[in-house]
């Protein structure tokens, strides 16, 4: 099973100028490696079979007699090959030539879409030989190999759409049609089309590879769908021009493959159609999809399995390059900020309360505060850092909790809660000794009191420090660490919150800051509400709920893209392949959706926090998700893996 992937290929292929049967022999070559790496659609240059710089040859019958009997070739060659493919060259129809890309799969020729936009500046002059393609589809004579004649739809508006692969749906545009102000692409796509293809003839000058790239990703995004962009390479005519060979696939903005610049051959790219499906459900303002005069031509493909060649991130939360990472951060901490700056101003709030205790989350929460308070030239010592050790607490944790907030210039206030946690035992019936549920929570509840009571007292502001991983895994106690008057962390993922702490010590320019913060950073997570062992922390987070980097991608593909759990797995077992073994990653995904679904209840009622990047779980933004939601059928697939 592919989980809807569907691998696809531009191929630009070494020709010949008006060499017709030497370049339909290049392309063969090709279209059989193709095959061979398990691509099911294939897509060649402009003109490919006679080569875009003919001139005024293409006003020759014998070349136009030559490219037709080709093609009738390349039909008859497809015959029981499970590929979709897209090819280009010149077809004469009522007197008048037109620049066409033909659809051929299984031995027959699907379709005709003739060039709308015909470029006639600077170095083209295509309107000299070619006119201008019709939109809507009218009926080409064709006559293959064996003396079959039948028509064959031709126009701009055809769809071709695959009667066993769900989502697959093809149409086609030809080089200067994308770089029209209205690229015929627009309509396909609000037609159904889900990815474009576009056999291209476009010559290289300095930076236009960059242009080329920025043009066919972002058509991907804003039509939200795959893009395979062909272009004309090696064997052009040098006359006047160089043409590159300049391959792209593109999907919804990204770039899946992009060939070097002068070379010939084929790239893959492994398109997930789901995806394309799920963000155009996602987005009200896709459409509305019309068909208007597109006429749809089915086909088949008979589907196989095949290792991915995508990449899968293990973690999408966070860019993997250094620079594109350091401007991530920066940008999420100034959202962060700029959130808790409008609110402290608009409660003429100035005086924020934090329980510090020298982990993660509260780390980063205090350094948000530290840098809104900064903004509004609010004295950090109006900072409250409220350290409360109680059973659990260690002595690393404590001591990084008074560093950080001695460095911050914040005001640190101690609470010790032994006292008032066993006297709430007392009044409950609570064995001091029986570590349950019950033990723990009346910590976090006794901590999340204090912090109130004292923002009441001083008129200040408490500021949560939960983040959206345990959000996610309802990993926070109920009117706990749960409430707050501000989450600044409510949508930042764990794997997220680690390089947001170690970006902000790392550009703060106070070793002594930076040292507690790299200390706090090789801490374990931990809500440290058990007693240690021999000084150490004993309750390790990612023991009992698992790894939270598996989490943040199950969450990710779960909310982003409505993937299920098959998939994700899948994409898991891609991802994390020597990390984690198959076993482990199931079990965890299991873990993840029960406590995902039991777990609503807590996110039902969250604090106001800002929302930093594409995934969040504010009840009044991104999810809106029952709270008594059954997990039966999500667990019924887990179970048959």
């Amino acid at each position: 099973m592919n989980y809807g992937f569907l691998r696809t290929a531009a191929a630009t292929p070494k020709l010949r100028v008006a060499d017709i049967p030497y370049n339909l022999e290049q392309i063969i070559k090709l279209l059989d490696q193709a095959i061979f790496n398990h691509a099911k659609m294939i897509v060649f240059p402009e003109l490919a079979l006679t080569g875009y710089t003919c001139g005024d040859l293409f006003l020759q019958n014998l070349l136009l007699e030559n490219a037709k009997e080709a093609l009738r070739q390349l039909v008859e060659y497809s015959n029981e090959k499970e590929i979709l493919i897209f090819v280009g060259l010149p077809w004469e129809r009522d007197g008048k030539l037109y620049n066409v890309a033909a659809a051929v799969k299984g031995g027959s020729l699907l379709g005709l879409i003739p060039k709308q936009y015909l470029p006639n500046y600077s170095e083209f002059y295509e309107a000299r030989h070619f006119t201008p393609g019709n939109s809507a589809p009218v009926m080409a004579d064709f006559t293959d190999k064996r003396g079959n004649s039948y028509g064959v739809p031709m126009g701009t508006d055809l769809l071709f759409e695959c009667s066993n692969i769900p989502g697959l749906v093809v149409s086609a545009e030809i080089c200067e049609d994308v770089w029209a102000p209205a690229p015929p692409s627009i309509r396909h796509c609000l037609a159904g089309a889900t990815v474009i293809v576009n056999c291209s003839a476009s010559d290289e000058t300095t930076g236009k590879d960059i242009y080329r790239n920025s043009l066919i990703t972002g058509q991907s995004a804003r039509l939200v769908c795959g893009y395979i962009y062909a272009n004309a390479g090696d064997g052009e005519s040098t006359q006047d021009l160089v043409f590159g060979g300049h391959n792209i696939i593109g999907e919804d903005g990204i770039c899946l493959a992009e060939s070097k610049r002068f070379t010939s051959g084929v790239i893959y790219g492994d398109l997930d159609l789901e995806k394309i499906g799920s963000e155009r459900r996602r987005m009200t303002t896709f459409g509305p999809m019309s068909k208007g005069d597109h006429l749809t031509v089915r086909f088949s493909l008979r589907q196989e399995e095949f290792a991915l060649l995508r990449y899968i991130d293990a973690s999408p939360f966070v860019p993997k390059g250094i620079e594109d990472r350091r401007r991530r951060c920066e940008e999420i901490l100034s959202i962060q900020t700029a959130g808790l700056k409008k609110r402290l101003e608009h409660t003429n709030c100035k005086k924020a309360v934090i329980g510090i205790s020298g982990g993660l989350d509260s780390t980063l929460a205090i350094l948000v505060i530290a840098r809104a308070f900064d903004l509004l030239e609010i004295d950090r010592k109006e900072i409250l850092a409220v350290t409360m050790p109680c059973f659990g607490t260690t002595g690393r944790t404590y001591q990084n909790a008074c560093k950080l907030t001695g460095q911050l210039g914040a005001t640190l206030q101690e609470i010790r809660i032994e006292e008032s946690v066993r006297l709430h035992f007392r009044d409950i019936g609570q064995d001091e000794n029986l570590h349950d549920v019950t033990y723990e929570n009346s910590q976090a509840r006794e901590r999340t009191q204090i912090l109130m009571d004292i923002a009441n007292k001083v008129n200040g502001m408490v500021i949560g420090t939960g983040d959206m991983s345990e959000l996610a895994l309802g990993w926070t106690t109920y009117n706990g660490d749960h409430m707050s008057m501000y989450g600044v962390n409510s949508s930042i993922p764990k794997t997220l919150v680690r390089h947001l702490v170690r970006y902000y010590s790392d550009t703060c320019g106070d070793q002594t800051l930076s040292k507690v913060l790299y200390d706090v950073l090789d801490t374990p997570v931990s809500p440290e509400l058990l007693p240690p062992k021999n000084g150490e922390i004993t309750q390790k987070t990612e023991d009992v709920v698992g790894p939270y980097e598996l989490h943040d991608f199950f969450l990710y593909h779960l909310l982003r893209f409505g993937y299920t759990p098959a998939k994700i797995y899948f994409m898991a077992r891609c991802a994390f392949k020597g990390a984690y073994s198959e076993d482990t990653i199931l079990k965890w995904l299991k873990v993840f959706y029960r406590r995902f679904f039991s777990q609503q209840f807590k996110r039902s009622c969250l604090p106001d926090g800002p929302k930093v990047g594409s995934v969040a779980v504010s009840p009044r933004g991104d999810l809106r998700m029952p709270s008594d939601a059954c997990v039966r059928i999500w667990m019924d697939e887990l179970e048959q893996l």
